[in-house]
């Protein structure tokens, strides 16, 4: 076998092997986050090539050990998992190579080495979910990944940090067990944890009491972990607390994954299964999705710390993916993916610029940023820009994501128009807290006894990734056909039966 025939297994393989050996380097130095780094993008370029083949030749299959499915564990990757790939180890790889004098100023450089090795832990967890094609297995990569964000959380720059890692922590751990809780169930009924295997056992158990029961604990388990309003609490102060370059990662790719295993769950398993099924999405999940976004978005509205700010944003943004999922048809589960992708690159372009602003200012404080587009134009327009993004201006990859939701919600009829209207509140109120950071940046003076003597511009690779960031925002908005393509081929898998 060729080597890039063994990448859908060394995608996972080589974060996981190189993480302990990291542990043990010194700290001083430049050194452990040149090697994580350096590891990031050789992830980030295998999972572009295993993205590339499945567009070319569709899902790709890989037995470990040669042991056939489902006696072996198998991976596999399809076009929603080679699209995640690339989300999780491209946030990676930017939040790294813009985040360096960040977590020098704000971690400082004492056990950069152990907390890069909890990076790649992370990245493996999150990698590992995607690609695994066990049940149990989602849940052992959900734990690798989730015991080593609490640490990079904790890490941050305020003891407040200690204080967001345990709620995280404590969510985190409920989410994790109500998923296992039902997993459990399904193996009870199926006797197999191997997805695909237990989607055909399903049918013989179908619209039994302890599936449906299973259906519910996985979902609320994946919601938690996906911070889905109402149960969304930690992620704000996580983001706010945590150093800026693993709030990049997180943003961008984190509660993702979360809502990637939802999709799964729901499309693989529990809808082809389940009658009711499709009415409890609607029912509940729908609610719960509107409330994300109004609610979201209003709380934005009025943060006064830009990176708490950000992380309310992200609650109705994440709002937007679960409805399209909820809804239950292609055209929805393609708005979701596209908006997955999209949304990645919005918030890393944020979240860098952000970065940029607290590595001069020393503080997200929204009204301590005064006066910041006089200072540092140039990051300052990229924070714009993506925000343009966020709002869903056309020629920007956030209109694509919008313009695809909407369509889906309106084949609802009365209810779409409804829904339609909803999510164009919640864009105007995107505008407003948007142009609050406007404002302050551009039309406000510093505040009285702040000096900007020495605020300069953010250094030069933060920059460059800030704008390389926001071009790929207009580019995926004027020619968005990577994630159309990945989405649709998913979608006519769960909907065409193809998988």
């Amino acid at each position: 076998m060729t080597l890039t025939e063994q990448f859908p297994v060394l995608v996972v393989v080589l974060p996981l092997f190189v993480a302990p050996l990291l542990a043990l380097l010194a700290s001083r130095g430049n050194l452990p986050w040149l090697v994580a780094t350096v590891t990031s993008a050789l992830t980030f370029a295998m999972a572009i090539a295993l993205a590339a083949q499945v567009m070319q030749t569709g899902v790709i299959y890989y037995e470990l050990g040669n042991w056939p499915v489902p006696f072996g564990i198998g991976l596999t990757i399809g076009p929603l998992s080679a699209m995640m790939l690339m989300i999780i180890s491209g946030a990676s790889t930017v939040a790294l190579v813009a985040g360096r004098e960040s977590m020098n100023a704000e971690v400082g450089t004492a056990h950069q080495a152990l907390l890069y090795s909890c990076w790649l832990l992370a990245m493996t967890g999150l990698l590992g979910i995607t690609v695994t094609g066990d049940a149990f297995n989602i849940f052992v990569f959900m734990e690798i990944s989730s015991l080593a964000s609490y640490v990079m959380v904790a890490n941050g720059p305020k003891r407040q940090a200690l204080t967001a890692s345990f709620k995280y922590l404590v969510t985190g751990t409920l989410g994790a067990t109500f998923y296992l809780i039902g997993v459990g169930y399904l193996y009870m009924m199926t006797g197999t944890l191997n997805i695909a295997d237990m989607a055909v056992r399903l049918a013989d158990v179908s619209d039994t009491l302890p599936v449906m029961i299973a259906g519910g604990f996985v979902i609320l388990g994946v919601a938690l972990k996906a911070a889905l309003f109402p149960m969304h609490a930690w992620m704000p102060n996580a983001y706010q607390r945590a150093p800026t370059p693993v709030a990049i990662f997180f943003a961008a790719c984190a509660t993702k994954v979360a809502l990637f295993v939802m999709l799964r769950f729901q499309y693989e398993l529990l809808l082809p299964n389940l009658g009711p099924q499709a009415a409890f999405l609607s029912s509940w999940l729908i609610p719960l999705c509107v409330g994300g976004f109004l609610v979201g978005s209003a709380v934005a509205m009025f943060e006064r710390d830009l990176k708490r700010m950000l992380g309310y944003s992200s609650v109705a943004q994440l709002g937007y993916i679960v409805l399209g999922i909820s809804l239950a048809n292609s055209a929805g589960v393609t708005a979701a993916m596209i908006h997955f992708f999209n949304h990645a690159l919005i918030k890393a372009a944020l979240f860098v610029a952000v970065a940029g602003m607290v590595l001069r200012f020393g503080s997200s404080n929204i009204e301590q940023l005064a006066g910041v587009g006089k200072r540092m134009p140039w990051t300052t327009l990229g924070f714009v820009l993506a925000g343009v993004s966020l709002i869903g201006v056309p020629l920007t990859a956030g209109f694509i994501s919008k313009w695809y939701l909407i369509q889906a919600v309106l084949e609802l009829g009365g209810l779409g128009i409804l829904l339609t209207i909803l999510i164009l509140v919640s864009s105007l109120m995107a505008v407003v807290y948007i142009w609050k950071v406007v404002e302050v940046a551009y039309f406000k003076e510093p505040i009285d006894g702040q000096s900007m003597v020495g605020v300069r511009e953010t250094p030069m690779p933060l920059l460059v990734v800030l704008w390389v960031l926001v071009l790929a925002n207009i580019w995926f908005g004027i020619d968005p056909s990577i994630p159309i393509t990945l989405a649709e081929q998913e979608a006519a898998g769960f909907f065409g039966g193809t998988r």
